[in-house]
């Protein structure tokens, strides 16, 4: 029996083509749950800064002679709490705990699309490409310009592509965890600058995975 011959009209290069549609569209969704939870962490580090706001210094001659000609009782009270009042203090801990809750739950959304796709993976490109491959040889897999992509174009795209998410999702996954009211200014500054880095995350390969969705 002759085997199938796929082209861009064959039942099997249609299906791997839906596959790939599907794929890329809970990446889309995946990018808009870092993007929320990279509000979170920021909103998260405004909140610990603004309860570590250093106190007025009160050994500043200039400092200590303000205080001194509109000293009141209010005022003093302000200033031996720290310079920050019960009010501004419970706001700023229903913050931080309003945007700790946000990003559990942006690893939980994140991880059911990753799921999602890891499942896709397994169902339908099982042992076609190695998921884990080295990212220095991903452009071997890249479809040239000069001819129509073909199915593995399609399968190597997707080993590449989850392999970047699922790095970036892992090192959200660990920032997340290590969250706390003792997270010192210099860890939250590194957390937030490797949210929004996405040093896993290959630009170029994303977006010629998008060019191949007619």
């Amino acid at each position: 029996m002759e085997s199938e011959q796929v082209t861009e009209t064959s039942p099997s290069y249609e299906k791997m083509y839906q596959i790939f549609s599907d794929f890329m569209t809970r990446i889309t969704k995946f990018e808009e749950l870092v993007d929320m939870g990279n509000r979170f962490l920021v909103g998260f580090q405004q909140g610990l800064d603004f309860l570590r706001r250093p106190p007025i210094d009160t050994t500043s001659e200039l400092v200590a002679n303000i205080i001194k000609a509109n000293e009141t009782r209010r005022l003093s009270s302000y200033i031996q709490a720290g310079c920050v009042n019960m009010h501004d203090r419970k706001q700023c801990l229903g913050k931080l705990s309003t945007c700790h809750h946000g990003l559990l739950d942006h690893l939980i959304g994140a991880t059911a699309v990753q799921n999602s796709n890891e499942n896709l993976q397994d169902k339908d490109f099982h042992g076609d490409v190695d998921s884990n491959t080295d990212i220095s040889t991903k452009e071997d897999f890249l479809p040239a310009h000069v001819r129509k992509p073909e199915i593995t174009d399609y399968a190597a795209l997707m080993a590449v592509v989850y392999g970047m998410v699922k790095q970036d999702y892992e090192m959200q996954e660990r920032i997340v965890s290590s969250l706390s009211l003792k997270s010192s200014s210099g860890e939250m500054e590194s957390y937030c600058l490797m949210w929004s880095l996405r040093p896993f995350i290959d630009d170029e390969i994303i977006h010629k995975a998008w060019r191949l969705i007619r």
